[in-house]
């Protein structure tokens, strides 16, 4: 029996794609092998990859002067990716709202002068900051920002304001939930082990004037967009198996509709889990209203021996991964893409329950 797993990456995927994976496995379309085994350089997985990046510029729209590069080393490479290759005047300015915006701010300022123009950490990364009128540093060569906190549940639902500058951003835990303007920022990337796939592959949209030979010295050739870029992800062997089963992903969100149907659907869903969140007397949501994520959400019940207990219960009942952050402690359920809708009823259901057995009448 599968179980709902409410973990924050690797996550829950569409069972319809585990499966046409399933069902492929030992011979992938008439080729007598599973993808598994298959060349890079072969035909057979050539189409595999384009018809993945046609598939992911359709749904959200990539314009064609971006890049779709696939790669690897999750988003955690990307933290020193990007200042290797953007930071020309080796200045850049963060917006600090979470655990991974602070290591990638962190990792920056190993490469030039990371600037940090604005955070939450003051109030445990529980809100946006304000990001209307930043002090931006007159050479910073990009602003950055991870728009989804996937461990404090917090989402930007406005961009800032950048004054200019290129904005950069870690969409990991939000990507293809809902609609983007891709042309807002010059390059938005992603650890695909969240709503898209499984882990090994992270996905890098770059605006084309942005990947340029000039990069800071000593960066490894494995390090330079343009490499990546001039062959087409095929450098070198690709994560070959994850990209096609983020094709496969693209394939199903196709099928739901694309992503304004997706962020409908999650809209309700998340709503069903907030709406008990904020009338319950024993769970209690941890963020600012007006700032909470659509896929992750963090609860606590205000003692650590019931939230454990909880934890425990929810498990036996096949509810899975809802232990918060070991950083943060308490519960999450994160709600990708491919958690059905029932699955949340019914983990409100069990609270419910969960509720009436622990609180005293």
């Amino acid at each position: 029996m599968r179980v709902y797993n409410f973990s924050a990456g690797p996550a829950v995927l569409p069972e319809e794609v585990l499966k046409e994976a399933a069902a492929e496995m030992l011979d992938y379309q008439g080729s007598g092998m599973s993808v598994m085994e298959m060349s890079h350089r072969s035909k057979v997985y050539d189409k595999i990859i384009k018809d993945a990046e046609a598939d992911l510029r359709e749904l959200m729209q990539i314009p064609d002067n971006y890049k779709v590069l696939f790669l690897q080393g999750g988003a955690s490479s990307q933290f020193a990716m990007i200042p290797m290759n953007l930071m020309k005047n080796k200045v850049a300015d963060y917006i600090v709202t979470g655990q991974w915006a602070k290591k990638a701010y962190q990792e920056a300022a190993l490469y030039g002068k990371a600037n940090k123009i604005a955070s939450s950490e003051d109030e445990t990364f529980s809100y946006i900051p304000d990001c209307s009128d930043l002090p931006i540093s007159e050479d910073a060569d990009y602003v950055y920002i991870c728009e989804n906190n996937t461990i404090y549940g917090t989402k930007f639902k406005t961009l800032p304001n950048t004054k200019g500058k290129t904005l950069v951003a870690d969409v990991s835990s939000c990507f293809l939930s809902e609609p983007v303007d891709v042309t807002k920022y010059g390059l938005i990337y992603g650890g695909v082990q969240k709503n898209i796939g499984p882990a090994g592959v992270v996905i890098v949209i770059i605006r084309e004037d942005l990947i340029t030979e000039d990069v800071l010295p000593g960066t490894p050739t494995m390090f330079k967009y343009k490499i990546h870029a001039d062959n087409e992800s095929l450098y070198n062997t690709p994560p070959a198996y994850g990209i096609y089963i983020c094709g496969k992903v693209f394939q199903w969100l196709k099928k739901q509709g694309g992503l304004a149907a997706m962020k409908e659907y999650n809209e309700k869903k998340a709503k069903i889990l907030y709406d008990y969140l904020d009338e319950s007397n024993l769970f209690k949501g941890t963020v600012r209203k007006e700032d909470r994520s659509l896929m992750n959400v963090p609860f606590v019940t205000g003692s650590e021996e019931l939230d454990a207990e909880f934890v425990k219960e929810a498990a036996a009942a096949g509810f899975v991964n809802l232990k918060g952050h070991r950083s943060v402690g308490g519960m999450r359920a994160s709600i990708y893409n491919a958690m059905p809708i029932e699955g949340v009823e019914k983990l409100v259901a069990f609270m419910k329950e969960f509720e009436k057995n622990h609180t005293e009448a």
